[in-house]
């Protein structure tokens, strides 16, 4: 895994305070909450820890720091790839766009959804409740999405059980992608995505009609007897 870059040479106040945010995260991702320390990331930016304390008073306010620049980051990267109106266009082509554009934001900013879609042991509550926060939000946006479609085919128009189910594929697509890119690329999960959303999720479902248990057990035996 990529270790958050030495910046060598004098840096202004905000850029020293970002680079220690970066390197917090990232041993937040390499060792989980419990493996940080404050010397830790002295050591891993190539400074004192006086200099941490210039900018963070303890480890808590930097972990809660960090906690909420990475939760602000994936929401504002959620936002820009949140579905719109699908009865707008191609309902398919639409959210395979989303899809893309969620699992390009993974690529880019891979220990922020680390922290986001694979929480670390010891991770505070700060962080859980923040990641639920998001999640509904996500959800009550994706539902609205897909309500105008769905209440065109009688049976399956529950907008807030398809936005879960999409939702739920969507993140599994993204935990692949950052814990074996190789294996699993985007392209692989956008195709496997637009043949399930053509071929399952959004083709016309036929009414389910069920026989009664009875009914099955005498016209099994009717037929025995002939």
């Amino acid at each position: 895994m990529p270790r958050a870059p030495r910046i060598t040479g004098r840096m202004t106040a905000p850029e020293r305070r970002e680079q220690l945010l970066d390197v917090t995260a990232q041993l937040a991702v390499e060792r989980a909450f419990h493996g940080v320390s404050v010397e830790a990331v002295a050591q891993r930016a190539g400074i004192t820890r006086a200099v941490v304390y210039q900018h963070f008073a303890d480890l808590q306010s930097l972990l809660e720091a960090v906690i909420e620049r990475e939760t602000q980051r994936a929401l504002a990267q959620v936002s820009e790839t949140t579905l719109e109106d699908l009865s707008r266009g191609e309902p398919v082509e639409l959210m395979i766009e989303s899809l893309r554009a969620y699992l390009c934001a993974v690529q880019n900013q891979p220990n922020t959804w680390r922290l986001v879609l694979m929480p670390p042991q010891g991770a505070p509550e700060m962080l859980h409740r923040a990641i639920a926060e998001g999640r509904a939000s996500v959800l009550r946006r994706m539902a609205r999405a897909v309500r105008p479609v769905l209440a065109t085919q009688p049976g399956v128009a529950d907008a807030e059980l398809t936005a879960r189910m999409l939702s739920a594929m969507a993140d599994e697509y993204a935990r692949l992608v950052l814990v074996d890119p190789a294996r699993f690329p985007p392209e692989r999960m956008l195709e496997h995505a637009r043949w399930w959303l053509s071929e399952a999720s959004f083709a016309p479902a036929e009414p389910i009609t069920r026989e009664p248990v009875v009914q099955r057990r005498r016209t099994k035996a009717i037929g025995n007897e002939t």
